[in-house]
């Protein structure tokens, strides 16, 4: 069912007010509260006990922790979304003062799942490109294969590789998937630790308080309880519209953007300047879609076409930093030289994801244009 956007010049539409909006953010600051007290209640199950008898126990904790934090990044994500869209609406020094809080928080959270993420993809495709069926003492998940099937299905690049390359990469792909193990997986250990610091900091019990505060008042302004929401969430709309319209999307049809592939084995480590503009429409995406959640409350539709756009920027996003993971360990020094080519071919396998990406983002955003009334 496509999502029916609210039209702020229809006036036999009904008016979505202020109140709403204050509805949902009490809404999603009780979602934060109730995911930091699972957080609290799971996350002393996390340390490795000597008991054997506690191992289930402490693998189900372990789980019951990472869920309860993706909960509070989703809900950090969407009240600081809503303030940035609504900030009219809002106490103006409140909400200036919240928003990068809840940006730290959200990000500092997120960053051990996505290291972990990044190895995991780095490693499968490294076993897809050398043919290998697994590393020593490593296991791919059935999960993620299937998820990287269905991918493929949905217009991933295949790419075959001769067999003599394919050999010549087997040699050096052990040692390139070790490497890039060792370099993430400190990563991953550093980002839990500083995760664990900042849950127990007072920077962020200052901001639990402030969210603990917004469940029950939110600091409207005096006209906001009768303000329309609709023209602000329609601008949030167009600012996605606008963006998507500076994308290089002729350039995202082609089965391969060689220009990627250059700037990613320059000694630059900088970011590819490609990637910046993808990245940002893939941030007014969520804030679109935060806006139609405060419109709609709990009762908003399912846009299916919203959705595959929004995978598909993840898709973008995931590959393009995996891209730079595989740049920056080929960056090495004192490397074997059948090591530097496995990362790179894996780099260049990587930036064809982003490029496959792009494209299968133009199909579904050129279809919503097509079929919009």
């Amino acid at each position: 069912m496509a999502q029916q956007h609210l039209d702020p010049t229809d006036p036999t539409a009904e008016v979505v007010t202020g109140d709403a909006l204050a509805a949902y953010l009490r809404a999603q600051a009780t979602e934060f509260l109730r995911a930091l007290r699972l957080h609290r209640e799971t996350g002393g199950t996390n340390g490795a006990g000597p008991a054997r008898a506690q191992a289930s126990a402490g693998e189900k904790g372990a789980e019951e922790s990472v869920d309860a934090a993706r909960a509070l990044r989703r809900s950090a994500r969407r009240i600081s979304g809503s303030l940035h869209t609504f900030r009219p609406l809002l106490d103006a020094d409140w909400s200036e003062e919240m928003r990068p809080e809840l940006a730290w928080l959200s990000g500092t959270l997120g960053l051990e799942h996505a290291y972990e993420a990044r190895l995991e993809r780095l490693l499968l495709a490294l076993h897809r490109l050398s043919g290998a069926t697994a590393f020593p003492g490593q296991v791919v998940s059935v999960d993620v294969a299937a998820g990287a099937a269905a991918a493929s299905k949905a217009g991933g690049p295949t790419h075959p590789t001769a067999p003599q390359e394919r050999g010549n990469l087997t040699v050096g792909a052990a040692k390139a998937g070790a490497l890039l193990e060792r370099q993430l997986t400190l990563a991953r250990t550093r980002a839990h630790s500083t995760a664990l610091q900042a849950l127990g900091s007072s920077r962020f019990h200052a901001v639990a308080d402030k969210v603990a505060v917004l469940a029950s008042e939110v600091p409207l302004t005096p006209t906001a309880p009768t303000t329309d929401l609709r023209p602000l969430a329609a601008a949030a709309e167009e600012r996605l519209t606008d963006a998507i319209a500076g994308l290089p999307l002729v350039v995202a049809g082609h089965p391969y953007n060689a220009e990627a592939l250059v700037h990613g084995l320059s000694p630059d480590p900088s970011p590819h300047p490609q990637d910046g503009p993808w990245h940002q429409v893939r941030l007014l995406l969520r804030l679109h879609r935060y806006a139609q959640e405060a419109l709609h409350g709990g009762n908003m539709p399912v846009d299916v076409r919203l959705l595959a756009a929004g995978q598909a920027l993840n898709r973008h996003r995931d590959a393009s930093e995996a891209a730079a993971a595989a740049a920056q360990a080929a960056r090495t020094p004192r490397i074997a030289p059948a090591t530097a080519y496995a990362l790179g071919v894996l780099h260049a396998d990587q930036r064809h994801e982003v490029e496959a990406a792009r494209f299968a983002f133009q199909q579904v955003w050129q279809k919503q244009t097509v079929n919009a009334p």
